[in-house]
This record gives C-alpha cells, sequence and structure tokens, in this order.
C-alpha cells in the first residue's frame, strides 16, 4: 500500500519566480520548506537528470539525513518540471513532481504529484491514515511566498 497525491494550485507569480524556489538555493529553498537544513551536491550531471544531493531535514531535535535523487528535469520556457526520489530512514521511499505551467506572463499552475511508499510492514497504517494536510500546506506556502505574501 502505498499514499498518492495529485494536487494543483494557480500562483499569481511568474513561472521563473515559483521555479526559483523549487531550483534555486538552499536559502530560497528554505522559504518553502523551512525544515530542510542543508542541501549539498553529491553528483551533478549535465542533463541534471541523476544528479544527487545530500539534504538534511529537521524534525524537532533529531535531523534526518537522506540522499535526493533527480529523477526528471525539464527546464523550459513555458513549463518546468522536477521528480525528485529519496529514501527516508529506511521507511519509506518517496517520490515528488513538480510541474509548473506558465498561465500567463503572470500566473503559474503548479501541480504536485506525489507516491510515499512505506518499507516495513509496520509502517503501512500510518501511511494509510495519512490525510492531505501537509501537501496541501506546502501547496499555499509555495503559493504565499511566490507571491510575495511571506
Amino acid at each position: 500500500m502505498e499514499k498518492k497525491w495529485d494536487k494543483s494550485i494557480l500562483i499569481n507569480a511568474p513561472i521563473e519566480t515559483v521555479w526559483s524556489y523549487l531550483d534555486g538555493s538552499l536559502e530560497n529553498m528554505q522559504k518553502i520548506m523551512p525544515n530542510v537544513v542543508d542541501n549539498q551536491p553529491v553528483t551533478v550531471t549535465d542533463n541534471v537528470i541523476g544528479s544527487v544531493y545530500r539534504q538534511s531535514y529537521r524534525e524537532g531535535k533529531r535531523v534526518m539525513e537522506y540522499d535526493v535523487h533527480t529523477l526528471d528535469y525539464n527546464n523550459h520556457e513555458d513549463y518546468k518540471k522536477l521528480k525528485i526520489g529519496f529514501n527516508l530512514a529506511s521507511m519509506f521511499q518517496i517520490e515528488g513532481c513538480y510541474e509548473l505551467t506558465k498561465k500567463s506572463e503572470t500566473s503559474t499552475n503548479l501541480r504536485y504529484t506525489g507516491v510515499n511508499k512505506p518499507l516495513k510492514w509496520y509502517i503501512k497504517p500510518f501511511v494509510l491514515l495519512s490525510g492531505d494536510k501537509v501537501v496541501n500546506d506546502f501547496m499555499e506556502r509555495v503559493k504565499r511566498v511566490s507571491e510575495g505574501q511571506e
């Protein structure tokens, strides 16, 4: 069993502005993912696909480290895509895909699709009971930050 998400939101900001938070510096990334405390390149490929970044994530007093693999990448004027995958604490295999579509010079559609696959049998009930709150909160944060409200 796995948990899947497919959410979209219209953001009143240019596509390049939204993209800068997903494919930018650690400082920009932290504005939409404040618990990410470090993001260091391990392997960087010419076409980005196959690149690996070691990311550190703070949950309370605990910091977890994992390798984020770039599975797909497009950076075009009207369409951008970043698909990543990582194994979290040998408990979950997580994939997330961010797709940006330019609607106008000042508006962008963000679509997030994700899969959270438990790797241990005793974790499955927690995954099934998890709601959409984390993903909904993330989408709203990207919107607020991109629109300059935060």
